[in-house]
């Protein structure tokens, strides 16, 4: 009787991949303060294998050379970072909070209403807790600077160690298909599958998404004249991977510094720079790279990051829309937009 219930389970698809999962989520959960490394080495490892691959079908440079090359030019940019912009940054960053605390407490004559409307329409919407989170990115990891600068060593160590022995990687895990314990490990590999399918091509969009919003956004300040560039580029960079909230947080202070130095006009300027920038990011960026992966509606957005930030924490409001993304495509659920066509479509019929 058990080997008869014990046989049906492993026949039952759903049943079995359902309890797998379980498995693997309580596996993650007991090692919830590694998150951070196992994302980090994802993401590394998913960039790099992209890259590199690209430059070998590309421009016929052997795997090998392109993985050494692209880990030799991430060690050489962290070595200029270290020793040369980060101390510019951090001069910037205290140039920057100065500014605002000073501009907070001395506000300049007719910014009050300004300064109201602002903190009305923050409390009354439910920005507060985006808020919060996006800021605490920055506070957070700055407070421990050591710690991430040891979890992001080890990612790329680990991440280098995976991308130069992919194929012997492979090659390896593959005895692990074989054995009375295959349907388990089988079961892995297509979360993995999808996984890396879903989640690492959204990080990936987003990603270049962030780039380029950060590049476009910082030659526009630019030419407005606008004071610690370089940090506002990196505020700008990682609130544009938070989707939709992190418009509205790296907006705060560029309006506060924009008006200081030219007033009303200069945060109309930058309200229609953000609306023309993002306007190019959702209806040119998105639907190319986006084009196979399922659109969520800003309601959905905001609820997924307010749980995926209760859940992770900061790195929620990062990685909150990849997972959810990626749980859809285990539920095989598709773009509602395509649903009610093809609904329609059998109706017709």
């Amino acid at each position: 009787m058990k080997m008869h219930l014990w046989q049906k389970f492993l026949e039952t698809v759903h049943l079995r991949r359902f309890a797998v999962l379980l498995v693997i989520i309580a596996v993650l959960f007991s090692f919830k303060k590694m998150i951070s490394l196992f994302l980090l080495t994802f993401i590394f490892a998913f960039l790099v294998i992209h890259i590199s691959n690209f430059l070998k079908e590309r421009l016929k440079i052997p795997y090998k050379v392109s993985v050494i090359s692209l880990y030799t030019l991430i060690v050489g940019g962290l070595y200029l970072a270290a020793t040369i912009y980060i101390p510019k940054l951090i001069k910037q960053i205290q140039s920057l909070v100065s500014f605002v605390i000073n501009f907070y407490n001395h506000p300049p004559k007719g910014a009050d209403d300004v300064w109201i409307w602002i903190s009305k329409f923050i409390n009354q919407s439910e920005l507060n807790k985006q808020l919060k989170g996006g800021v605490s990115i920055i506070f957070e990891y700055a407070t421990n600077i050591g710690h991430m600068g040891f979890i992001f060593v080890m990612a790329l160590l680990f991440s280098f160690f995976y991308t130069i022995e992919k194929d012997s990687m492979y090659k390896f895990s593959k005895h692990f298909l074989t054995g009375p314990f295959s349907w388990f490990f089988k079961d892995i590999y297509y979360f993995a599958k999808t996984f890396t399918n879903s989640f690492g091509v959204v990080l990936e969009t987003q990603f270049i998404i962030a780039i380029v919003n950060t590049i476009l956004t910082t030659i526009c300040l630019s030419f407005m004249h606008m004071p610690q560039i370089l940090s506002l580029g990196l505020l700008i960079f990682l609130m544009s991977l938070i989707p939709v909230a992190g418009v509205i947080i790296s907006a705060i202070p560029m309006c506060i510094i924009g008006y200081s130095i030219g007033g009303l006009r200069y945060i109309i300027y930058i309200v229609i720079m953000l609306c023309v920038i993002h306007a190019v990011e959702a209806y040119v960026l998105n639907p190319k790279l986006m084009s196979s992966r399922t659109e969520l509606p800003i309601f959905y957005t905001f609820a997924v990051l307010f749980v995926s930030e209760e859940i992770f924490g900061v790195w929620g409001l990062i990685v909150g829309i990849p997972i959810f993304t990626f749980i859809l495509e285990i539920m095989q659920v598709r773009d509602s937009g395509k649903l009610s066509l093809e609904e329609g479509e059998s109706e017709n019929e």
